[in-house]
């Protein structure tokens, strides 16, 4: 089973994510900040990350660079979740090594068809 980790400080938006994404398939787990995030990633590393830009603990891209710096089994693809597109913020998380973006709000069709470019939804 395919794990993916949600991580954003509104539980609005982690739970949306949870519910379109979840599958027998896909395992979702969810974190409400980058320190929660990073804890949970270094028991049990997902094989992909959506990371909200504006997390109140640390900076999207200093949580791409630590998680990605982890030794682990798995090295997770990173995609940042953004509400709107802020070309510099895209570029410093590519920087850190992000797989790509999201835009907020996003609804079930555009959440799954970006999963399925990831080959981690059905």
């Amino acid at each position: 089973m395919k794990r993916c980790m949600i991580v954003d400080d509104s539980s609005v938006v982690r739970k949306v994510a949870k519910r379109i994404l979840t599958s027998e398939d896909l395992l979702v787990v969810e974190a409400g900040s980058a320190t929660e995030a990073l804890g949970l990633c270094s028991a049990e590393m997902p094989e992909l990350i959506v990371v909200d830009t504006t997390l109140p603990d640390m900076a999207a891209a200093d949580f791409i660079r630590e998680v990605l710096s982890y030794e682990a089994e798995t090295k997770p693809r990173v995609v940042i979740c953004i509400a709107e597109i802020d070309v510099g913020a895209i570029m410093r998380a590519k920087r850190a090594g992000a797989s790509g973006y999201l835009l907020k709000p996003f609804n079930r069709p555009q959440l799954l068809e970006r999963f399925r470019e990831f080959e981690m939804a059905a």
